[in-house]
């Protein structure tokens, strides 16, 4: 049994969002086999109950308060700027979170240092450096190829200064992801595609030593936590999208539909509604209820409700990076999916069996309507897709691929 610490950058509890999910489930494997003790900054909206849940399947869990601030973007910008590192980055920089690594690193010996995504590399790093003389394995459990996904989100971005800024943070994590992922003794990714990605930012000469360090572990859910949805009869034709609302590319993602693809289904089924659920809906997204067709419901604590309705779930994403774990919870649920090439990018699927891909406009438009006006294939992909989620996506299957990944590292401690 190893003594593992782990840092995430969100509380990794309740489920309500992908990297939580993540690191839910990749706490619960290790936590049979180690002794892990969590370290996760933490919200306003993040309660003591959620905390006690972790510490049912930790052996220690510790708190830091998440500080954010106009003041502390204006540093982080200045900062990025003069220092190269990413702005979003620099902004997580919290004194509070250093001196807890200062403490536990003093008060235990770990084995292993395992970072939760890109954002908690340096504290993975730092905390690294402070349990000398001991030299602890790290690991980083990269959910996104972050430059990647800034890359794409600047191409997509309207605004000449926005997509300036974007564009620059996308050269910036190119850099300090490629310093990261050289300085980490393992990295997970949750799909080829981001490895492959990830490679490409090293010389073709360093490409086959790197690749060493990277094994592919994918999302995983618990289809023993989640029963299918019951599809409620009647009421209009709907569309549901269901992710945090804080987030761009989902924020894109929806506007592209409702100006671009709601229109081509309003033609041919006028009554068809457009329903929004997730927190933090910025103004041009809750502007969208000024068609009556169209609900933006921002967050709900429990979508059942919203899940029952739904003729067609959609994810429509143009950028991105790593897996969308709402497909996933959406075939948990049993609900018929619409998703765009990027939207399900990562993920194992079969067009047309169990989810329907669409690239542009028309075609996610035609492929909503069949959803909308085919009963029976609304029942195959309910079907098809529960069961290709059990298959595949279950956590005690999946996550044994981190055991050989472990056994390495811990082969490898030097003391």
């Amino acid at each position: 049994m190893a003594q593992v610490l782990f840092l995430t950058q969100v509380l990794p509890y309740p489920l309500n969002a992908g990297p939580k999910v993540r690191a839910y489930h990749m706490l619960r494997h290790l936590g049979k086999k180690h002794q892990v003790t969590l370290v996760s900054f933490v919200r306003p909206d993040d309660t003591p109950e959620a905390v006690e849940h972790l510490e049912d399947i930790c052996h220690a869990v510790h708190t830091v308060p998440m500080r954010r601030s106009l003041w502390r973007n204006l540093r982080a910008g200045v900062k990025g700027l003069l220092t190269g590192l990413p702005i979003v980055v620099a902004r997580d920089e919290i004194g509070e979170m250093a001196a807890a690594l200062r403490r536990l690193t003093r008060e235990a010996a770990f084995d292993v240092i395992h970072a939760d995504q890109l954002s908690m590399a340096g504290y993975g790093r730092l905390a690294a450096c402070l349990a000398q003389p001991r030299r602890p394995r790290t690991l980083l459990d990269e959910h996104n190829a972050i430059y990647l996904l800034a890359r794409r989100m600047a191409d997509q971005e309207p605004g000449r200064l926005r997509r300036a800024i974007m564009a620059r943070e996308a050269r910036a994590f190119s850099r300090y992801e490629a310093d990261m992922c050289r300085a980490y003794h393992a990295v997970l990714t949750v799909t080829q595609e981001d490895r492959d990605h990830l490679l490409t930012l090293y010389p073709p000469d360093q490409q086959t030593r790197m690749a060493t360090k990277f094994t592919v572990v994918p999302i995983s859910v618990d289809p023993h936590q989640v029963s299918p949805v019951t599809p409620r009869t009647g009421g209009a034709p709907t569309v549901l999208h269901l992710g945090t609302m804080f987030w761009p590319p989902n924020v894109a993602g929806v506007l592209w539909f409702a100006r671009e693809v709601l229109p081509l289904i309003h033609q041919q089924v006028p009554q068809a509604r457009f329903v929004v659920v997730g927190k933090n809906p910025p103004p041009e997204v809750q502007a969208l209820a000024d068609d009556p067709r169209v609900e933006i419901a921002g967050y709900v604590a429990d979508p059942t409700a919203y899940l029952a309705t739904a003729h067609a779930f959609i994810v429509p994403l143009h950028a991105g990076g790593g897996m969308r774990v709402k497909i996933l919870d959406a075939w948990l649920w049993g609900l018929p999916i619409v998703s765009t090439p990027i939207g399900a990018e990562g993920i194992q699927v079969r067009d047309g069996e169990n989810i329907l891909i669409a690239k542009d406009a028309p075609a996610f438009a035609q492929a909503t309507l069949r959803l909308l006006t085919d009963p029976a294939l609304r029942w195959q992909l309910r079907v098809n897709g529960r069961a290709w989620v059990e298959a595949h996506y279950a956590w005690p299957v999946v996550y044994h691929r981190v055991d050989p990944v472990y056994t390495r590292l811990l082969e490898s401690v030097v003391i």
